[in-house]
């Protein structure tokens, strides 16, 4: 992964949270000519010239202030996965959720407010498809640098990301256009190489050269579009100590599954005969719709005398459609929950909400020719309400009280109850377009219940939240009944902002709403969230002063330029 090439700068505590300090970076957003597969003269967007981008890296409770400068030949927004941004939406980054892009030639100073987040978290572009190769890594350490809990002797940062034949921006155009399904990824890559697995790639394997005896802590981000993942390195086993920007009780396994948008700190002890060994990001890919079932390889390598021109070993990860190791692994992660990070889970729950998750269809409009199923238009959405974006951001509009942008009526469930995972086959699978947005009060604690439904071509869909992380009290296949609320962990589940709904399952998510602004919700597949699987959360003012919505900066991107 490529060095910086911005510039950063340590304030003094005038200006800093508790025990924080102030950063600067500079990231410039432009067109780069980058080397992939058989391609030699193609240019992507990325952010100083890196793919994938440069590293952001503080400590917990920290500043950051990015100049985000666009050179780019559209306008762009920065999103910061997993940063709360306490009561300051305006650098959240959605496009026309709490922004309007960046346009060319212009630049946008954005700050980034670091508070309870400690370890591997993400920064990605967040307007049309540019994520693809707009993305990377903010690493989080602990205020004094030693008080892991956990131990390790070097630390490695590895993104997986998803490689496309053409521009990501003219896929997704031409395929909300058309109605039908975006082109495929047509390779997978880790921190940037495809490995050798690919046509003109021999050689560009990422790899880490280990010393036998010693522990690694790999931070691992899914940046990827459309494709969950299994991972795992030959004949190794793996601990996974923290998701998301918080700590895990260790789970030993053999094998990850990691979907778009989390992140994953693992340690990994080499333990074994000195020699060269594959770590391998392999799909997961359990739906009828079209995947990327290819796979990438890295190389964990041993220094020291042996046949280095031997061929690596192989992991053995779960098969493609493997939904049940897929489900296993997920519902062991518990978190830490000690002295120093308590688990502070609600118990007394003010606010219940379910939401039906589909993937629809809508009809081909007049005089028109659509590509999706039986003619029609690919559509997703939550509560039957496929979610179309204003031409403003939906932050300016709440905060200056401007109305006819957005309605207040997002429902708390689903229009009418039915055997949401079975046969849906009477049911219409049109949904309503429109701009809801879901109305909350400041302190409330929130059940959110994701129930899958078996629309379109059913499938795993991540659900990230902005503005919160929240813990995942529970999880199962089939309808949610009331009588699992017996059966949830309020001890120690998982903190996390991006979480796994199982195909035809359900997923029960807490958290308090002491947030104030406007937030996003989404499905991280970016397909699905193209079609409208997406709604906003707007989570009013408190009494106090410091229970507000901060004031806006003077540099906010107009939203009247495109």
């Amino acid at each position: 992964m490529g060095r910086f090439l911005g510039f950063v700068f340590t304030l003094t505590l005038l200006f800093c949270m508790a025990q924080g300090k102030v950063l600067f970076y500079d990231f410039v957003v432009k067109e780069t000519p980058i080397k992939m597969l058989c391609e030699t003269n193609r240019s992507v967007l990325t952010v100083n010239g890196l793919f994938p981008g440069p590293e952001i890296r503080a400590h917990k409770g920290d500043i950051i202030y990015v100049n985000v400068t666009n050179i780019g030949p559209y306008g762009v927004t920065i999103h910061w996965h997993g940063v709360r941004q306490i009561r300051y939406p305006w650098s959240d980054g959605p496009e026309n959720i709490t922004q309007c892009p960046i346009p060319t030639n212009s630049s946008f100073l954005q700050k980034i407010i670091l508070t309870e987040e400690e370890g591997t978290l993400w920064w990605h572009a967040h307007s049309d498809w540019t994520r693809a190769t707009v993305h990377g890594p903010i690493i989080i350490l602990p205020v004094n640098d030693t008080n892991y809990p956990y131990k390790f002797d070097e630390q490695h940062t590895i993104v997986i990301a998803e490689w496309y034949a053409r521009d990501t921006k003219a896929i997704i155009d031409d395929a909300l256009a058309s109605g039908g399904d975006p082109d495929l990824s047509v390779a997978y890559t880790i921190n940037g190489q495809p490995g050798d697995s690919y046509p003109c790639s021999n050689g560009s394997a990422y790899n880490i050269t280990v010393v036998q005896g010693k522990t690694y802590l790999f931070k691992i981000i899914h940046s990827g579009m459309n494709e969950e993942m299994f991972f795992g390195i030959a004949k190794h086993n793996l601990t996974v100590v923290g998701m998301d920007g918080a700590y895990l009780k260790p789970l030993k396994t053999n094998y990850l599954m990691i979907t778009p948008g989390q992140t994953m700190d693992v340690l990994v002890t080499a333990n074994q005969t000195p020699g060269r060994y594959y770590m391998e990001f392999s799909p997961f890919t359990d739906t009828d719709a079209p995947s990327n079932n290819n796979v990438t390889r890295g190389i964990f390598q041993y220094n020291g005398s042996y046949n280095h021109s031997e061929t690596p070993v192989l992991p053995e990860l779960p098969g493609f459609t493997n939904k049940s190791d897929a489900g296993n692994f997920t519902i062991q992660l518990r978190s830490l929950n000690s002295k120093e990070h308590p688990s502070t889970v609600p118990t007394k729950i003010t606010r219940n909400i379910t939401i039906a998750v589909s993937v629809n269809q809508q009809p081909c409009p007049a005089n028109q020719t659509c590509t999706g199923p039986q003619g029609a238009m690919h559509s997703a959405s939550l509560n039957n309400i496929s979610f179309w974006a204003p031409s403003i951001s939906i932050l300016q509009a709440y905060y200056n009280n401007l109305q006819g942008v957005y309605n207040k009526t997002f429902p708390d469930t689903p229009p009418f109850v039915f055997d949401y995972t079975g046969n849906v086959s009477a049911l219409g699978e049109a949904a309503n377009v429109s701009t809801e947005v879901l109305m909350i009060n400041y302190n409330e604690e929130v059940e959110i219940r994701f129930q899958g439904t078996n629309f379109g071509a059913a499938e795993n869909h991540p659900m990230h939240l902005h503005g919160y992380s929240f813990y995942v009290v529970g999880m199962g296949d089939g309808n949610f009944s009331d009588s699992y609320v017996s059966q949830y962990n309020t001890v120690d589940p998982p903190y996390v902002n991006t979480v796994g709904l199982p195909k035809n399952g359900w997923t029960a998510i807490r958290f308090k709403a002491d947030n104030p602004g406007v937030w996003f919700m989404h499905c991280h597949l970016e397909r699905h969230a193209s079609w409208g699987m997406d709604t906003v959360l707007v989570v009013g003012d408190g009494k106090e002063k410091h229970q507000k919505v901060l004031p806006p900066p003077k540099d906010m991107p107009p939203c009247s330029v495109s």
